[in-house]
């Protein structure tokens, strides 16, 4: 996915801009980035965050950076920030995108002559086509309005200029943006938990569409929000770090109600309750409360020396970091019946050798209570599951060997308590050898969360999006 950071402040920014990026790291895996503009000039640095953390990676930078607004990124794809020289003069640009007509923009802007730099593995840089399509216009705003509309997905952004630090949302607002003001400084930030510990308070949060101007004595509006908003359901089963709130609405508190309909739904017996750590725990704790059955912690995360499980980029490395990062603990699994709650089962590679390794601990019985439905439609909009091709999505595997061809009647299996979507269960239970399994069922997904559904992007799950 990613997250942005921006701060301008009447003194030096790079601390708060800084502890703000790095408040970020869970959304990204990649890259990391600052820029950071003063009275000489704007200062970056780009580094790769496979193997360690972003601040180990930019503290002995800090030092060399001075001035009064900048921006930083956390990036699961391009390098960032990008400083741009264009007739609306230099710029420093941050994006939070997903391009799918990207071939498209691009074929477009080579026929008008346009070039761009090809600096890494894949390709043309997203972000550098977003600042080609902002410099085709006379003002940002303008370029901002103009590369929002040709943009198919979605494309959320910070822009640093002399004037301050332009912020807008992407037109449906599927990524958050959250204005944040202390005395003497503003900020813009993909999450609210970069705040608080920086003194900042919630300002508002930027509408679809809405770009803002910026500065150490205010923020102005320069573009109305629009009335269609589609914000991404899974920041709040996953992405989310539980003291972030999107809307208004707290990460930890959904996770705790959507425990609670799950709970509701359910009337297994079991020894106790526990979550696959960290964003199952939530999910978990929710659950035991609406039960009143007692919470435990049968694995244990163990974190110092391992970045997050989606790296490295390779997929069985990837898999072995997983594992090694959740220690089982033998002496509350052996003879024990386990429910787990679970954000989401995407592939389910991790979750089966999980259960496995629960059985060859003696467990009696596991049984999984994920906190969405099956997701059975890949990511168009926030890169989530983009290494992954649609087929690998669990849900698609037991369909295709249910029906035996990857193109089936779709609508019928995402429709909770269909004889296929019962069916589609059962195989992703047998393949993950599990006890039991259930789903939570979209409308009290929708009611956790506590938007109209209309409001809310569920396209993973049932392909119900504006696009």
């Amino acid at each position: 996915m990613g997250g942005i950071f921006g701060s301008v402040t009447k003194k030096d920014c790079v601390i708060d801009l800084f502890y703000g990026t790095d408040y970020l790291s869970h959304l990204g895996t990649r890259r990391g980035g600052l820029a950071v503009l003063n009275s000489k000039g704007f200062t970056r640095a780009i580094h790769n965050l496979e193997n360690s953390y972003f601040r180990t990676k930019f503290e002995s930078y800090l030092p060399k950076f001075h001035g009064d607004k900048g921006i930083g990124v956390i990036s699961d794809h391009e390098d960032q920030p990008m400083l741009i020289s264009s007739h609306l003069g230099t710029f420093g640009i941050v994006t939070v995108s997903k391009i799918n007509n990207i071939e498209d923009l691009v074929k477009d802007l080579f026929e008008k002559n346009k070039q761009f730099s090809e600096t890494s593995g894949i390709g043309i840089n997203p972000t550098e086509l977003v600042s080609a399509l902002i410099s085709e216009k006379e003002s940002f705003v303008d370029g901002i309005i103009h590369a929002q509309a040709l943009i198919k997905g979605s494309c959320t952004m910070l822009l640093l200029t002399k004037e301050g630090i332009y912020a807008a949302r992407d037109k449906l607002g599927r990524t958050p943006i959250v204005i944040g003001k202390k005395e003497g400084a503003f900020a813009a930030s993909s999450e609210t938990c970069a705040f608080p510990n920086l003194g900042y308070e919630i300002e508002k949060d930027l509408g679809p569409g809405e770009i803002v101007l910026m500065t150490a004595d205010g923020c102005e509006q320069k573009r109305a929000p629009g009335e269609k908003m589609q914000v991404c359901s899974f920041l709040w089963v996953y992405y989310g770090y539980p003291a972030s709130s999107y809307e208004g609405i707290n990460v930890e508190d959904v996770r705790y109600r959507c425990g609670n309909a799950l709970a509701r739904n359910d009337d297994v017996e079991v020894d106790y309750i526990a979550g696959i750590p960290d964003s199952g725990i939530g999910h978990a704790i929710g659950y035991a409360n609406e039960r009143k059955i007692r919470y435990r912690r049968p694995f244990v995360k163990y974190t110092p020396t391992w970045p997050r499980s989606f790296m490295p980029q390779n997929q069985s490395i990837r898999d072995l970091v997983a594992k090694m990062k959740l220690i089982p603990v033998k002496d509350i699994i052996k003879g024990k019946k386990i429910l787990f709650c679970e954000d989401s089962i995407v592939r389910g590679t991790q979750l089966q050798d999980n259960v496995q390794i629960l059985f060859d601990y003696g467990a009696d019985e596991v049984h999984m209570r994920p906190a969405c439905p099956t997701l059975i439609y890949p990511c168009e909009f926030l890169n989530f599951s983009q290494s992954r091709s649609t087929m690998d999505l669990a849900g698609r595997k037991a369909i295709k060997e249910i029906d035996g061809v990857e193109d089936s009647d779709l609508d019928e299996y995402a429709r909770a308590g269909s004889e296929k979507n019962l069916a589609m269960i059962e195989k992703i239970r047998q393949r993950l050898k599990l006890t039991s399994l259930k789903f939570q069922r979209m409308d009290d997904l929708v009611e956790a969360i506590g938007l109209p559904k209309e409001k809310l992007c569920t396209h993973c799950w049932d392909e119900s999006s504006y696009f």
